[in-house]
């Protein structure tokens, strides 16, 4: 597995492993057993980047991930994040936002418990906290770093002039947000101030929450606990609006010999040197496809191909619902 650089020091592999749909969001949660053996699998398979949330599960995906790399420990980049509010009883989300600095220091304490490591590879604030300047955020974070407990700062979904005040206060190594050929928005302002201060880039959803990879039309059901159920661009009509942008990815995975997953992991890896896609998947056939990616070469013939295509494709639906959205930056 080739390696990419996140911020001035951070090696990672090209394509980490997002770990969320394991314990939640896309449906109920696979056997732990058969999610360490995927995670596990990865490691062999080159991948050192992991991405774990607190409020996936909520704590289970911390816990599974801890356990599942235990045996790597010192080998494997682990990234996870803070910032809900979490009932003290239930552990499930009140739906508020917390970044106040002694609950980013808690949060950081038991994180490091449930990963059963010494030190946070990455912590991200997984969604910017209106009440609370980011100034402050980035001064916990500092002194969770100074203190050893963090080694990498990191945010999620913030506008451009949040990474800028962030950065002045505690360097930011990466940013984490949407990003794939079904929505491109990052393009407008954050890949640009990310350039210019030398921060990486980790694309979650890469592969549109599984739309890019072909498998799901108009007709698809998805469980009753899957998030998609509520997203505008997962719609029935969405959807079967939509499948332009599928046939398009379709078209140059068989020009390449590749799949359509791979296709479009790939176009995000031509995008830029500092940017390390996290798919996620609960299956050992997809992690090897998804992995395969990094060895599909799109020229620059095939790049303009695929944005001529894209310039004459209208993607319809929101990427999330309407009060998710009003947690983005973007």
């Amino acid at each position: 597995m080739k390696t990419r650089k996140l911020g001035s020091t951070l090696e990672v592999s090209a394509i980490g492993l997002g770990c969320m749909s394991m314990t939640s969001a896309y449906g109920p949660a696979i056997a732990k057993s058969d999610a360490i053996a995927l995670i596990r699998g990865a490691v062999e398979r080159g991948v050192t980047f992991f991405d774990t949330a607190e409020v996936y599960g909520p704590y289970a995906n911390e816990e599974l991930v801890g356990e599942a790399l235990a045996p790597y420990k010192g080998k494997v980049v682990i990234a996870t994040k803070f910032g809900f509010d979490l009932d003290p009883v239930t552990a499930q989300r009140t739906g508020g936002l917390n970044s106040r600095p002694e609950h980013i220091k808690a949060v950081a304490d038991a994180s490091l418990k449930r990963l059963k490591i010494d030190a946070i590879d990455v912590f991200y604030q997984h969604r910017v906290d209106p009440s609370v300047p980011i100034e402050d955020v980035a001064g916990a974070v500092k002194d969770l770093i100074n203190e050893g407990k963090v080694r990498h700062f990191g945010l999620s979904e913030a506008g451009a002039q949040t990474v800028r005040r962030a950065h002045a206060i505690q360097p930011v190594t990466a940013v984490q947000s949407e990003y794939s050929l079904w929505w491109r928005g990052p393009e407008q302002e954050i890949l640009p101030t990310l350039e210019e201060l030398g921060i990486g880039f980790v694309p979650f959803s890469p592969l549109g929450a599984g739309f890019l990879t072909g498998k799901i039309d108009q007709d698809t059901q998805f469980d009753s606990t899957d998030f998609r159920n509520a997203v505008p661009r997962f719609s029935p009509e969405a959807r079967r609006a939509n499948m332009a942008l599928v046939g398009l990815v379709r078209d140059v995975a068989v020009l390449k010999g590749a799949t359509p997953a791979q296709i479009a992991l790939a176009w995000l890896l031509t995008q830029k040197p500092w940017i390390v896609p996290i798919p996620g998947t609960t299956k050992l056939h997809r992690l090897e496809e998804n992995l395969g990616a990094a060895s599909v070469l799109l020229t620059e013939e095939n790049l303009a191909g695929i944005n001529k295509a894209m310039s004459e494709i209208h993607v319809q639906g929101a990427r999330l619902p309407e009060a998710a959205l009003k947690m983005t930056g973007l």
